[in-house]
């Protein structure tokens, strides 16, 4: 384990090229209690993958614009967007910039993609709008557009407690990993709201954790009832190695020695699936771009 993540905003620097937004794997998730708030207390470990959005921001005067809206999604609900105006507000500012998006994280699927985003938005147009704010600000807005926004903040693979917000930074071994992500998009709200899930999980320990013992994901089968497509690629990746959901799914995955192993999991992928081999990182490359030490 490394010391805390207080690391300060960097300098201006180029902010037009693309930036990385990296998927996440859930390592397990436990479900340990529910708060009078209707949100959940959980026990996690994220890991990064090297599966990644990619953005690009151009400064205009005024406004935020999302050049290429991803179908189906209200502009405004957008969280890239939503990151860029929460940041506005707090800086008091009205300066603005166009957002395009080259979406390569599946929608539905666990993996934290438009969380990433908003992360990814909050630091480069730090940046662009010469705010210097922190980290630690960035980490707490981010905290008011979602609950994984702030491990994207912190770019550091981490054991994560209260609502995903409490972060030790872990150095995880190096992994392979297959990730397959069924047809389907799971609804995150769904998964919590539904009375089967077990909500008083036993509290584990990142002792328990290091020493081998990998925990469960809570939400799996509640997602396995609610999405069969879910239970089909767990079952299909099962086979060929230890299977498990990252988040509520529909992504699922297994862990492998190198790529060769992870990528002949994925030979005879069925049809309307989709499957990605992928490292895992103990550091995000969006920290790369941005030089935080």
């Amino acid at each position: 384990m490394n010391g805390p993540l207080n690391a300060r905003a960097p300098a201006v620097a180029d902010t037009i090229a693309p930036w990385p937004a990296p998927a996440k794997l859930n390592l397990f998730l436990h479900v340990t209690g529910r708060r009078s708030d209707g949100y959940h207390s959980l026990q996690t470990v994220f890991q990064f993958i090297d599966l990644c959005d990619y953005l690009v921001f151009e400064p205009r005067a005024a406004g935020i614009r999302r050049t290429n809206p991803l179908p189906g999604v209200d502009p405004d609900q957008d969280l890239t967007v939503r990151a860029a105006r929460l940041l506005q507000r707090h800086a008091g500012i009205d300066r603005g910039a166009d957002i395009t998006l080259d979406k390569r994280i599946p929608l539905g699927g666990g993996l934290g993609g438009g969380s990433s985003d908003a992360a990814t938005t909050l630091w480069v147009l730090n940046r662009l709008w010469g705010l210097d704010y922190s980290i630690d600000t960035l980490a707490d807005l981010g905290l008011r557009l979602g609950a994984d926004v702030p491990v994207f903040v912190r770019g550091r693979a981490a054991w994560a407690e209260g609502i995903g917000e409490i972060l030790t930074p872990l150095d995880l071994g190096t992994a392979w990993y297959a990730v397959v992500v069924p047809g389907v998009e799971v609804r995150t709200a769904d998964v919590f709201a539904d009375p089967d899930l077990t909500r008083r999980a036993k509290a584990f320990t990142i002792a328990g954790f290091l020493s081998g013992d990998q925990g469960v994901n809570d939400c799996e089968p509640i997602v396995r009832r609610r999405y069969p497509e879910v239970a089909q690629a767990l079952d299909w990746l099962g086979v060929r190695a230890a299977a498990r959901m990252s988040g509520t799914g529909s992504a699922v995955f297994a862990s492998f020695a190198n790529r060769a192993t992870a990528a002949a999991a994925l030979k005879g992928l069925p049809e309307g699936w989709r499957g990605y081999v992928c490292r895992g990182l103990n550091r995000s490359p969006l920290m790369d771009r941005l030089d935080v030490h």
